[in-house]
């Protein structure tokens, strides 16, 4: 790398907008979503889509609610053309779906993509070409007039081949390719004269489609090329202003959020975001942004999982594990803060009596994705006692009291650092096992029991395995847990005090069980922790004094 770029690259342009209005704006409700998988991004694969991969992915479009869809690039070649015009034939576009189709100015071109569309009772038409110096210089040695009569020579062609079709209810696009990086005033030029041939009006509007081609400035540049053109261009209701956004600078979402304060009505863009290079706007991270704002984006990504299995199998390409809310990982915390703090969200989520969502660390709720909670805390060796505390309840429905949950997660920590790998729910369960309940060697193991007395003065009565020992143990106390602890203290057991107990039942119903847990403190200052399960209430009890008994 140069430690001057200076001398090789040169800064964009500011756009001269002193009065621009987008900064103060927001996002209010959707905007018309066009996808381009089926194009666009079907250009960018190392293998395109056969047919069936295409018919595949039109259906998942369709399912999530575009209503506009790119099908492809009829001149291409016979799969682009037999896919488009079998769709025609086979019916299989819904009624409230538009398929558009895009092709360069050039007649023989323009005239195959009618072809393919014949029969259709609605379509777009997309019309494009290059705008830029760049282009105009390196590519094409055109002057400004010559790229000018590009466009109005397949403006001219287009209005044509539409009236020799009059029975297909015919829409026109048209893009000044390279946008981003051309002048204004001439884009607007170059629209204008498309604008003179098709005769757009408010009832029957052109879309003028302006891409960043390549991503060259701040998204905030882009706002402005988008508000300038706006508010230049003449006839404003008679067009729908449609953005393109790449993403070579990683920031095509935000381009297309810019876009729409700054005045567009439409977003062109893919699933996930597959695309050329870096590739284009992804669609289901803006709609997702506007969701959780509070904005219905008329998509349905409720089963996100479905998408995502859909879009790898037909593109070949992953999804990367933090790509945003579709991200195998992107609703999962390791760390142990974050997992504190999530856990404690949705315990109060759950005490509250309204609706909106409040979880700290997760912008929307996954369930609304179609995702479980399941995945929400994992752990790892970075995971505290919040996570593991979290694992435990989602999947044993175990409560467990704060300090215990910091006991547990250090016999789970010893774990994770013992084996280096993230832990799942079977591990700490095993590890929790092995921490407090009762196991076969265990050096007290309750038998039986049973007590009685009246209130305050109770006598505890059991037969306990003390060392692979059946003995009989007995003790008084104000209740069941204080009689047992004074019946091991009187035996061979431990002199414990108890310093907290607390009690919940497991699950619903005649079936539930119900877990107790106790801490307490030995004679000699430390702290131990005991967990007992069973069907009966005071059994749990018992069995929580024992399993504290055995960690001493």
């Amino acid at each position: 790398m140069l430690r001057d770029p200076s001398t090789k690259y040169r800064p964009f342009p500011q756009i001269d907008l002193p009065n621009r209005e987008w900064p103060s704006r927001t996002i209010v409700q959707p905007p018309r979503w066009l996808s381009t998988d089926l194009r666009d991004g079907n250009q960018a694969l190392i293998d395109p889509m056969d047919g069936e991969k295409k018919t595949r992915f039109f259906d998942l479009i369709c399912k999530v609610g575009i209503k506009e869809i790119e099908v492809g690039f009829p001149s291409a070649g016979a799969t682009e053309f037999d896919f488009i015009s079998g769709l025609v034939k086979t019916g299989r576009i819904p009624d409230d779906v538009t398929i558009q189709v895009l092709t360069q100015s050039r007649r023989d071109l323009i005239e195959t993509s009618f072809e393919s569309l014949r029969g259709a009772p609605k379509a777009i038409v997309h019309l494009y070409n290059a705008v830029s110096p760049a282009w105009r210089k390196i590519v094409f040695g055109m002057s400004r007039d010559e790229v000018r009569q590009i466009a109005v020579d397949g403006a001219k062609i287009l209005r044509d081949c539409a009236a020799a079709q009059p029975d297909t209810d015919w829409h026109f696009e048209y893009s000044p390719e390279t946008f981003s990086t051309a002048e204004l005033d001439f884009s607007v030029e170059v629209c204008e004269a498309v604008m003179d041939v098709l005769r757009p009006n408010p009832d029957h509007p052109l879309i003028l489609n302006l891409p960043a081609t390549v991503e060259c400035a701040t998204p905030n540049i882009y706002a402005d090329q988008i508000e300038w053109f706006g508010k230049n261009i003449r006839n404003r209701d008679s067009i729908v202003i449609s953005l393109h956004p790449h993403n070579d600078r990683g920031t095509g979402v935000a381009a297309a959020e810019l876009g729409l304060m700054a005045g567009a009505d439409r977003v062109e863009g893919c699933l996930l975001g597959n695309g050329e290079r870096t590739g284009n706007c992804d669609l289901v991270t803006v709609a997702l942004n506007m969701y959780t704002q509070g904005i219905d984006p008329k998509l349905d990504f409720s089963d996100i999982d479905e998408i995502i299995n859909t879009v790898t199998y037909c593109n070949q390409l992953p999804v990367h594990p933090r790509h945003p809310y579709a991200g195998e990982l992107v609703f999962t915390a390791f760390s142990g803060s974050h997992q504190d703090a999530i856990k404690k969200g949705f315990a109060a989520q759950s005490a509250r009596n309204d609706d909106f969502w409040e979880v700290p660390y997760l912008p929307i709720d996954p369930a609304d994705l179609g995702r479980s909670y399941e995945a929400v805390i994992r752990v790892n060796s970075q995971s505290g006692k919040g996570g593991v505390a979290w694992v435990i309840e989602q999947d044993k429905g175990l409560k467990l009291p704060k300090r215990l949950q910091a006991d547990l997660s250090r016999h789970v920590q010893a774990m994770a650092d013992e084996t280096s790998r993230e832990l799942n729910a079977d591990d700490i369960w095993n590890a929790f096992q092995k921490a407090y309940l009762a196991k076969p060697d265990d050096r007290f193991t309750l038998l039986d029991y049973h007590e009685s007395g009246a209130a305050g003065d109770r006598l505890f009565v059991g037969r306990v395995a003390i060392g692979g020992e059946e003995r009989s143990i007995s003790g008084r106390g104000n209740g069941l847990i204080s009689g047992i602890i004074a019946a091991l203290g009187d035996t061979t057991g431990p002199q414990l005090d108890v310093v907290d107990y607390s009690e919940h039942a497991i699950g619903h119903g005649a079936d539930a069980q119900a877990a107790a847990y106790v801490e307490c403190r030995t004679a000699d200052g430390r702290t131990v922790f005991g967990v007992g399960i069973d069907a009966d209430i005071a059994t749990a009890s018992v069995r929580a004094v024992l399993s504290a008994a055995n960690a001493v």
